[in-house]
């Protein structure tokens, strides 16, 4: 009975081992840095992208650093900021900031930490070589 039940017993276990190996869902925070990542890269090409005579270079900067009280201030400038309120990939843009600005402020209030609230170093990004190490996301 024992060489019959084996190969069942393999199958079975095939079936439900990789069910049972999956990551875990993001928290608020990761879904938060994440998205932060997502929009700086997402603004940074936009800017590559258009021409110079462009109402992008007249947006707000977009350095975020969420860990950063002033984050939340920028992203209210740069949802209230007039320029480019008739290009669609600004205003794919300007939907993501709210999103983010939604979730951290409504959310993810409680799971957020800021560690400082120096307005100013979020209008210099930090260089990716000194920036903190990824193991947090």
């Amino acid at each position: 009975m024992a060489p019959r039940t084996l190969p069942l017993l393999l199958s079975l276990l095939l079936v439900v081992w990789p069910l049972t190996v999956q990551p875990a869902p993001p928290t608020c925070y990761s879904r938060m840095l994440t998205l932060s990542r997502e929009i700086m890269a997402d603004f940074q090409s936009l800017q590559a992208s258009e021409p110079e005579d462009s109402c992008v270079r007249y947006l707000p900067r977009l350095y975020l650093d969420i860990h950063n009280y002033c984050v939340l201030a920028k992203l209210r400038d740069f949802v209230a900021s007039p320029q480019c309120w008739k290009m669609a990939e600004v205003d794919t843009l300007k939907d993501r900031v709210r999103k983010l600005y939604t979730i951290m402020n409504s959310f993810c209030r409680r799971d957020l930490v800021f560690l400082s609230d120096d307005c100013s170093a979020l209008e210099h990004p930090i260089p990716e070589a000194t920036g903190p190490p990824d193991w947090q996301s």
